[in-house]
């Protein structure tokens, strides 16, 4: 059996969260392998929070988190079951991160995929079916084929099913459970908003070479000029008469 020393030991709680025994516990049962142990303990942090999602949790935190510019902002409601544990770092934590990965995340919509209404899988199906790449193949093979694309459809409108934006390598279901199986209660993520700067308004068009022109002023509208008629073309003078001369004597 590999040796486990104080400093492996710390560097499986820095990556995982889990308690100081735990993470020894978790060492010895893998041979000082650290990817094993995380595997491990994600295991055993899955089956810990699993047996409290039956358990009412009604205490907790409202965050807000407005992205840098103020372009993005998010509110979001995560339940725990006392007011004791809703004021622990490690909740705050949570909350904040949750909140995050929302405001990086303008795909999603739902905070589960139990969540999202059958008419949005309904119709995420009846687009699936109308693809032509799939056209030709028999209807068993299109029914597998669209059942695989729409779970994976869902699962994008669905936050605790994203990659953690702090760690790619797992799920902010189990980053949850992960802080669950550390603090013992029950956490849910209840309900979430997403606020885009100017989401739904419908902006007007403007053509840029006439908006500049408009600024300095040189498209104001001139009033029309009534045309002039067309003079009169002058008569001919007619030639002058030869008076009459007296025939010189």
């Amino acid at each position: 059996m590999a040796e486990i020393s104080a400093k492996l030991v710390k560097d499986l709680r820095d990556k995982t969260g889990a308690g100081m025994m735990d993470c020894k516990k978790a060492l010895k049962e893998n041979d000082g392998d650290i990817e094993k142990s995380i595997e491990w303990l994600r295991q055993k942090g899955i089956a810990s929070a699993t047996k409290k999602e039956g358990r009412v949790a009604a205490e907790g935190l409202v965050e807000s988190y407005i992205h840098t510019g103020g372009r993005v902002g998010v509110l979001v409601e995560v339940n725990c079951e006392t007011d004791f544990v809703a004021r622990r770092d490690e909740f705050k934590t949570l909350v904040r991160d949750i909140a995050m990965q929302i405001a990086a995340c303008p795909n999603v919509e739902y905070v589960r995929v139990s969540d999202i209404p059958a008419e949005v899988a309904a119709k995420e199906k009846s687009i699936e079916m109308g693809r032509d790449d799939i056209a030709n193949k028999p209807a068993a093979m299109q029914e597998k084929i669209v059942e695989g694309r729409i779970q994976k459809r869902l699962k994008e409108l669905s936050l605790v099913d994203q990659p953690f934006i702090k760690d790619q390598n797992i799920s902010v279901e189990e980053l949850i459970k992960q802080v669950v199986s550390k603090l013992g209660e029950n956490i849910q993520v209840r309900r979430f908003s997403r606020f885009v700067l100017g989401e739904g308004i419908e902006k007007e068009e403007t053509n840029f070479a006439e908006e500049v022109a408009a600024q300095a002023g040189l498209n104001k509208k001139e009033e029309p000029v009534a045309e002039a008629e067309p003079a009169a073309e002058p008569k001919a003078e007619a030639a002058p008469k030869k008076e009459k001369g007296k025939k010189k004597k």
